[in-house]
Parts: C-alpha cells; structure tokens; sequence
C-alpha cells in the first residue's frame, strides 16, 4: 500500500513529545511489513531536514492557500519525508502548533489547513508528488481537516480515485479551536461547515472535522478509546466518538527498539540486557555523577515529561518530603507550567544531595535517566498511551503508573500480581494512592532478590512496533476493501 503519514512533528527533526517519537516509528515499522511509506510535515523555520534533497515542488497559490513548496528528502536510511515549506505560514515558526483556543485569530487556522489541504491532494488524482496515497493517516488536530477535505473530494468526484483516511487522536484534550469566521480561510464546503464537520459549540474544531469525517478513528491505547468515549475524558467530544464508535479503534503504541533499546543504546554509560542486569549500576552511578548526587543505598528516582497536573507533578512535588525522609534521589527532566518549575527548583535547592531538576529537554539526559534509575515515576491523571513506562521496563527501571489510558494497557501491578507484575499501579491519581504506591515502592526495594525479579519480567517484554504496525496495515487493508468505509461493515472498536 501507498501510505502517506502526516503529522506536525517527527523525531529528530521536531519532537514535542510522544507524537515526535511514533512519527519516527510507525513508518519505518510499516516500512519493515512492505509498504511504501511517505511522512508529510511542516518545514518550520530554521529546521535542517538533512538527508538528500531529490527535489522542489511548487505548490502554487491559489485564492485559498498561500505559495509553498514541497521538499522531497530521502534520509539515510531510507525514511521518505516531504516537507511543506511556506515562508507565509511556517517562516517564523519554531515548534509545532502555534495559537489556537480562545483568544487565537482566524488567520493562525491557516498553516495546519495548509498542511491538511496538501496531504488531502496527495491522496488524489492531482497530487503535486506525481504520487497518489492510498491512505492518508492524519495526527491529532494540525492534520484534521485532511480527512473532511479527502471527503469532498470524494463527494465531488464520484468515481474517481481518493485515499481513504485515518484520524489518530494521541492526546484528545487538544482540539485546535479557532473563530468559526476561520472557516472563510480555509476552503470549506457545505456540508461540511455545520456540526457535521468544523463547527464546535459556535467555533470551528479542526480536530471535531477529522473525528467527523475520518473512514477510520484510532487512539493509541485500547483503555483510552474508552476512556474517551466518556464525559470524564472526552473533553465534549465523547458524543461525536460514541456515535462513531464502530469506526474508532484501539491500537496501543510501540516504542522503537533501534532507538531504544539498553543492550544497544549509545546513549547511556554501559549497555546491558536481562541476562547482565549487574552492569544497570554502573548506569546507576554515571546518572548520580552527571547531576551531582552522592552514592546512596536507597533507590534513586526518576521522572522526564511535562510538568503539568496531567501528568501528576503535583503529586511528586507533594509526596516528595516523605520520600526524602527516609532516603531516597529524585532526578527531573522535564518543562512545563512555571509553579511546578519553580517547586521543583526550591525542592533542588532544599535537598542538593537528594534532589536534581534539569528544566528543558536533553535526549542523551533522557536515556540515562531510563538506564540509572532505579524506579520511573508517572503518576498522570490521563495518558492516551505513554512511551516512559515501556521505556523504563524495558531498561529494567520499574514504573509507578495510574491505571488509565496506556499506562493501564501496558504495566501490571506487582503488589496484586507478585509474580507477574511489572510495576507499580496506582488505581487513582490522588495524593494517599501516590504515597502508598511509594511505600509499597520501598519496601520491594529492600528485598533485592524480588526487586530483579520485577525488574527481569518488565525487561522481557516486547513493546516493538511491529504487532502495532501489523494491526494499522489490516485496518488499511479493510478500509481498501469496503466501497464505503465509513458504512456499518467497518470493524468494531478495539
């Protein structure tokens, strides 16, 4: 199959979080199965797509949309990309996604329609690329009006040939919502400009018209295909996705065993597998040297995200002085709302020897944190499917998890399952669950035999992309078959 994969960010170029690292994962694991795969993105200002350039294309102005060109990069190792350039809607971007919400003006609507319109016209007979997709797989709302574009097409061409198109929620609380006067800017037909497409409570939802008019819905775990079909979770989307629950499928993510991987990883002090679990120690000290903390029997913590209330910062940052007292290390990576920031560097201040919070983002940083820690700590109140959790059993480095999204999907609670259990399951995200899951936490620790036993089970895990990868080409295959994907034949949700 012809896949183009369309997104607003991709590892290495830009990578905001767990979207940047399945954009670089996906296509290649869908590579490995045989397909011919292509990622569209933006070319933001200042980026270095590297690679070899094959070629420009214009993808000349129109009353709608602004001049562009489409940079055609074949990497070294054979990933496929076009980068969308536009001086007028990327130039001065930086980083992905830009305004949106209230208080966004009509006009900052406009970049991501242009990224959507481009990946809508590479799944048609006038694709700029000479290329035709047969499916277009559109990520969270910057990519949402590709598949409403795809549709009109389809109503406007009858017989003709158009992708059918994916819409993956990775994080539903995001929704891309502007002024409804946006939809003058971004060549939107009837129908399509009422509830059955953009509009969203007098607004326009970029993320509402994929859900609308996707052939086919994912989410990246199957406990948050759930989750978000329910008020708590839905963030006023949940009636859109109960209606289109046959359509909506639970595909849980992977992570990328090139990339991450203890037994190869370059990145980290000394490689190490199940079978030479020893040799995490010195993982274990290299961590403690680089930030600055002196050797200690008690576990050394880790902790790399966002530092918002999603993901349960507060809950560290408060559950924080009882596990200093009795001992233990926290190291932080991570950025996110200036309160957590400034807690957190009082909390390092306070406790120099227990304590190290790096803010802002550092990849190598990041893969020893995974390889030294002893324990991984993410807490998050949601979390459509996390990619620490899998890191860190992977790196033997068992997590503490609240049972929701894909973090329920993916650890198993060794306090309910001694031999089983993968790490440790909060069953809510709340203050007494987090300070019990650090006690059970500890006392584990103190039985070294039982502590390798669970950090051995998480190491034996498979979370390699290729069953996930396996799981998209079917869904793919099944919409290609159907005359209409959007009818009732589709398959029922994960």
């Amino acid at each position: 199959m012809k896949i183009l994969f369309v997104t607003p960010e991709c590892a290495p170029f830009v990578k905001t979080g767990g979207l940047g690292d399945v954009a670089a994962a996906l296509p290649k694991a869908l590579r490995a199965l045989g397909h011919e795969v292509i990622t569209l993105m933006p070319a933001y200002g200042g980026m270095a797509p590297g690679g070899e350039l094959k070629r420009v294309i214009a993808v000349h102005r129109t009353a709608r949309w602004p001049d562009a060109q489409l940079l055609e990069v074949v990497q070294p190792s054979g990933e496929h990309f076009v980068f969308l350039s536009c001086p007028y809607a990327f130039g001065d971007v930086k980083s992905p996604y830009g305004p949106s919400g209230a208080g966004a003006p009509a006009h900052a609507a406009v970049p991501f329609g242009l990224l959507s319109h481009v990946a809508a016209l590479i799944g048609t007979q006038r694709s700029p690329i000479g290329w035709r997709a047969d499916i277009v797989h559109a990520n969270d709302w910057p990519c949402g009006l590709a598949p409403l574009y795809l549709r009109s097409e389809r109503d406007a061409s009858a017989g003709t040939a158009v992708a059918r198109s994916v819409m993956t929620i990775h994080n539903l609380a995001f929704q891309g919502v502007f002024p409804i006067e946006a939809i003058d800017l971004l060549d939107v037909v009837e129908p399509y400009r009422g509830v059955e497409g953009v509009e969203f409570w007098g607004q326009l939802s970029m993320l509402k018209a994929g859900l609308q008019q996707a052939d086919a819905i994912t989410t990246v775990s199957p406990t948050y295909a759930k989750e978000i079909q329910q008020p708590a979770l839905g963030f006023g989307l949940d009636g859109v996705l109960r209606a289109r629950s046959q359509q909506l499928h639970g595909l849980l993510n992977g992570i990328d065993t090139d990339v991450w991987n203890p037994r190869t990883d370059g990145l980290i002090a000394e490689r190490y597998g199940a079978d030479n679990l020893s040799l995490k120690a010195s993982n274990r000290a290299a961590l403690r040297k680089r930030t600055g903390l002196p050797d200690s029997r008690q576990p050394l913590l880790g902790l790399i995200g966002r530092l918002t209330e999603q993901k349960g910062i507060d809950l560290v940052i408060a559950g924080a002085p009882r596990l200093l007292a009795k001992g233990a290390q926290l190291v932080v990576l991570g950025k996110g709302d200036a309160r957590f920031e400034e807690a957190l560097a009082q909390l390092a201040a306070a406790h120099p020897r227990q304590v190290h919070v790096t803010l802002g983002f550092d990849e190598s940083l990041a893969h020893q944190i995974e390889a030294g820690a002893d324990s991984f700590l993410m807490p998050s109140r949601f979390e459509p499917c996390g990619l620490n959790q899998m890191y860190s059993q992977a790196y033997g480095t068992p997590p503490v998890v609240t049972a929701t999204g894909g973090l329920a999907d993916t650890v198993s609670d060794v306090t309910r399952f001694p031999q089983q259990g993968t790490g440790f399951v909060m069953p809510r995200a709340d203050q007494p669950a987090f300070d019990q899951a650090m006690d059970r936490l500890l006392k584990l620790w103190a039985d070294g035999k039982a502590w390798e036993s669970l950090q051995r089970r998480g190491m034996q895990r498979d979370f390699g992309w290729k069953n996930a990868a396996q799981q998209y080409a079917d869904l793919y295959t099944e919409l290609l078959a159907t005359s209409d994907p959007r009818s009732e034949n589709t398959r029922p949700a994960a």
